[in-house]
């Protein structure tokens, strides 16, 4: 009797452990992002001119309601679309920690100034879902 007991915890356990697995598997398929989460896709680098790195980085991002793709200490991230939308980039905390964030003039994107006086100019262009982050590092 025992033993009929012992055997039937053991295949409530499996069947338990199987199902966890099965759920577990549905909410994380592989290539599917957890809420709030961004990773690199593309990152194509342009070193051809001199002094200049031209850098197109594509971001695939998994963004919770009221937040858009954006960069956050110059890594894909998910962000307030407020600041998207308003085009107030600095807010999002685009660069790096010790670095300097101005709007350009135009509000097409961002400067990072490193304490050496290195400069990083970041521009955005966007289609009619997705924004693209161009880098395009300037040594001054």
């Amino acid at each position: 009797m025992q033993l009929l007991k012992a055997l039937w915890a053991l295949a409530g356990a499996a069947i338990c452990c199987f199902l966890i697995f099965v759920i577990h598997s549905q909410f994380l398929k592989e290539g599917h992002l957890a809420a709030g989460t961004c990773e690199i896709v593309t990152l194509d680098r342009d070193s051809s001119q001199p002094r200049r790195t031209i850098a197109r980085q594509t971001a695939r991002c998994a963004c919770k309601k009221g937040q858009i793709a954006g960069t956050t200490r110059a890594r894909p991230a998910c962000v307030d679309a407020r600041i998207i939308k308003t085009k107030q980039w600095c807010e999002m905390l685009p660069c790096l920690e010790g670095e300097g964030c101005d709007l350009l003039i135009n509000k097409s994107g961002w400067t990072c100034t490193q304490p050496g006086g290195r400069i990083k100019t970041t521009t955005v262009g966007h289609s009619s879902v997705l924004y693209f982050f161009n880098f395009l590092f300037t040594l001054v």
